[in-house]
């Protein structure tokens, strides 16, 4: 599946960005911990050149934990890059981020000078939501959908340390059908630029090679189902997704991804990196063990 969804005010945004990059000391871009390859933006890293980055992995919440500890290691393992896990309810730790943009530039966050940080990344990413804690205050608009965020906006965010807001800004198509259907799943790409059915279809199957015990469980579906155009039928029955007489396939495609995207079938990553070839999947691994709650290191960083 393609996605050609790049509203003008994107266009806009990554204009900008390129205008004013040069009075900027650090770029901050806030991905999906759940797809933390498809959620980058490739324009951004060509923007920010050799200037240091902070990877904030945001909503670690929803994502597979210990697939996230392999993702901050193969992030911090780049050169000028700091890899940093969090969600948007860790108020404490996302006040670390001021300290983590001064650590990379100790020439700024002074009197005088202060780190002047842009911050950037997908729709619906999180990132205003972020903003906003740092900030103390409502200074950036949030919501469910994507594209809120319209306009650049600059924010003091603590002592000695400036937030330059942009809107969020995507590819005009993501650079590989998976990276698509992951982008489509989580929530970045709006509804009318989808179909629900096919992307609910991608999300199903990928659950059956990774989390097949939390799609059964979720749905009661037998763990020996392993088929996607089977199992979505049936949880159209189960959840009394009926029209005129018919299984209604688009309102159960909209329940699996809608829940998925609120956790409540558990804590997923739709992504992990690979030393050897990082922009593939790995192979598929035996069935996770739902049990692992354990929480993702603080940050991992280069020694």
């Amino acid at each position: 599946m393609q996605i050609h969804w790049y509203p003008g005010h994107m266009h806009k945004a990554q204009r900008k960005i390129r205008e004013v990059f040069h009075q900027v000391d650090v770029m901050i871009e806030v991905l999906d911990a759940r797809l933390p390859l498809s959620s980058r933006n490739t324009l951004l890293a060509e923007i920010r050149g050799t200037k240091p980055c902070l990877m904030v992995l945001n909503k670690t919440d929803l994502a597979d934990s210990s697939v996230t500890k392999k993702w901050l290691a193969w992030y911090n393992a780049q050169e000028g890059v700091t890899a940093y896990a969090t969600h948007n309810g860790e108020r404490k730790r996302l006040q670390d981020i001021p300290q983590l943009c001064r650590d990379m530039v100790p020439r700024r966050g002074i009197p005088g000078k202060p780190v002047r940080a842009l911050i950037a990344g997908i729709p619906n990413v999180g990132k205003s939501t972020l903003i906003n804690s740092l900030a103390g205050r409502k200074v950036a608009h949030t919501g469910n959908e994507p594209a809120v965020t319209k306009n650049q906006q600059k924010v003091d965010a603590g002592k000695y340390f400036q937030l330059l807001d942009t809107p969020g800004i995507m590819q005009p198509s993501p650079g590989d059908v998976l990276a698509g259907y992951r982008l489509a799943t989580s929530g970045a790409i709006r509804s009318t630029a989808m179909e629900y059915e096919e992307v609910a279809l991608f999300a199903i199957d990928y659950l059956l090679q990774r989390y097949r015990g939390a799609l059964a469980k979720r749905y009661g579906i037998s763990e020996d189902s392993d088929d996607a155009a089977q199992i979505l039928p049936a949880i159209a029955e189960r959840r009394g997704c009926i029209r005129d007489g018919e299984l209604d396939l688009h309102k159960a495609s909209e329940i699996v991804l809608n829940e998925f995207r609120a956790g409540k079938l558990g804590r997923i990553t739709l992504e992990e990196p690979q030393r050897e070839l990082p922009y593939r999947l790995l192979p598929p691994e035996p069935v996770h063990d739902e049990s692992d709650d354990s929480e993702p290191p603080t940050g991992l960083h280069r020694q």
